[in-house]
């Protein structure tokens, strides 16, 4: 009996494996919808996903994400994310190793100049298919190399609620003199109101990318719509002095004194604005889910209002919107792995549950955490229910201009890391000896970095 029960499992293991073992490349029925397995062909179970991810703030969201489409398709998928800052050196010591990544992100033409001979061309695959414009495709000739999966907007995010205990609103903010009038006179009331005008401008490495990136693209941005381009080789520094004021503006209005900025990290910037210590924080629509829900502040306490810097038509600024991050496919993987990643790529764009998990906030996740409340350009894409994102498509909407993202022009990481130290040893020391160490960080050093890079 035992021996007639042995063959008979081994008969139902056979037929079963038959039934499997024709699945190969042919199509298939489409999926149910709502399901998670993958469209994009090929026999993905033979192949497994390694994403380095660029932003540390959304990692365990990425995590998540994985193990919830290993557990669907049995297709392993490993997160890791490269702390701030450090991401392109990661990157180049990740890609050395037998066991590179499969699916990686370059910030736009400069990182991408870096690593395109690695890129995998995207154009004929599902996943770009769901593209809503190749505008967010980087290209080299006919080739995809790159495809941006997130926009996002960048600004000043405010507490109207303490602006409003100190006898302001939104509108009463429409330029830098604007800007500069409130803050001024928040500090000078400190002690009275409880609370300073602006959190601290951290110079730690989690929180510098702030300015010596994001505050650093507005004379960027300027100086090319001045000049009609779109990069250089050679920046001018037309509005440096407007990065000036606006980084002193900040650093003399804050929560700390400007001499321990180098201490100030990106978690004390939060904290002081989530515990009402502040008014005004720098920062993107990434931050949505971190300074709003449970234990935070709510929806309707917060706003962002563009970064105003003192050039050009200031009423109709709208806020700093692009993307820096451009997802790449590791040509040099194996076939079955690059099969594997183009399938967990295009179930993250057209899954229900990853989408939901991509753009909503709080209690987006499969696991009642906060989404990553990102902005997506795809066909499936919902709308976003993070408000920051929101605005900006309103102000868009209103005819405000869109401020672009020309920081990815930026020559190089030690061009940033160069400008980031001399922007904190001039908050510490504010001379003019000081802020013209800044001006050849920002000038000089980009004629130079941008020689190295490009021969």
């Amino acid at each position: 009996m035992k021996k007639f029960l042995a063959l008979l499992l081994a008969l139902v293991m056979v037929f079963a494996l038959a039934a499997c073992g024709d699945s190969g490349t042919e199509a298939t029925d489409p999926p149910a919808e709502g399901s998670t397995a993958p469209t994009e062909g090929g026999d993905t179970a033979s192949g497994s996903v390694y994403y380095l991810n660029f932003k540390p703030e959304q990692n365990d969201q990425w995590v998540e994400l994985a193990e919830l489409y290993t557990e669907e398709t049995g297709v392993p998928v490993k997160v890791v994310t490269a702390a701030s800052g450090t991401y392109e050196t990661q990157l180049a010591a990740e890609m050395a190793k037998e066991e590179a990544p499969t699916l990686f992100q370059v910030n736009g033409p400069v990182g991408l100049n870096n690593w395109k001979t690695y890129c995998y061309d995207l154009s004929g695959s599902d996943f770009y298919g769901e593209l809503t414009s190749e505008d967010y495709a980087l290209k080299e000739g006919d080739e995809v190399l790159g495809v941006a999966y997130v926009i996002e907007s960048y600004g000043i995010i405010v507490n109207k609620a303490l602006l409003e205990q100190a006898g302001y609103t939104v509108d009463d903010i429409q330029s830098f003199e604007d800007l500069k009038t409130v803050a001024e006179d928040i500090t000078a009331r400190k002690d009275e109101l409880g609370f300073s005008a602006f959190t601290s401008a951290g110079m730690e490495g989690s929180s510098d990318w702030r300015f010596k990136t994001h505050l650093a693209n507005l004379p960027i941005y300027f100086e090319y719509q001045e000049d009609g381009i779109s990069s250089t080789d050679a920046i001018k520094g037309t509005y440096l002095d407007n990065y000036r004021a606006i980084w002193d503006l900040y650093i003399n209005n804050a929560t700390c004194d400007p001499s321990e900025l180098t201490m100030k990290t990106a978690t004390d910037a939060v904290n002081e604005f989530v515990g009402g210590q502040a008014v005004f924080y720098q920062n993107g629509s990434w931050e949505f889910a971190n300074v709003t829900g449970e234990g935070k502040l709510s929806a309707d306490e917060v706003t962002m209002i563009p970064i105003y810097f003192g050039v050009g038509d200031e009423a109709n600024q709208g806020l700093c919107t692009g993307s820096e991050n451009y997802w790449c496919v590791n040509k040099n993987a194996s076939e079955e792995d690059i099969q594997a990643t183009l399938d967990f790529m295009y179930w993250c764009v057209t899954n229900e549950t990853a989408l939901k998990a991509i753009t909503g906030g709080e209690g987006a996740m499969p696991s009642g955490g906060a989404g990553m409340g990102f902005a997506i350009p795809f066909k499936s894409a919902p709308e976003s229910q993070n408000l920051f994102v929101k605005l900006d498509a309103e102000m868009t909407a209103e005819g405000k201009t869109p401020v672009s993202w020309n920081f990815t022009t930026m020559p190089s990481e030690e061009w940033k890391n160069l400008l980031g130290s001399k922007l904190a040893a001039y908050a510490a020391d504010q001379t003019d000896e000081n802020w013209a160490a800044v001006v050849s960080a920002f000038v000089d050093n980009w004629a130079a970095e941008y020689a190295l890079a490009n021969g």
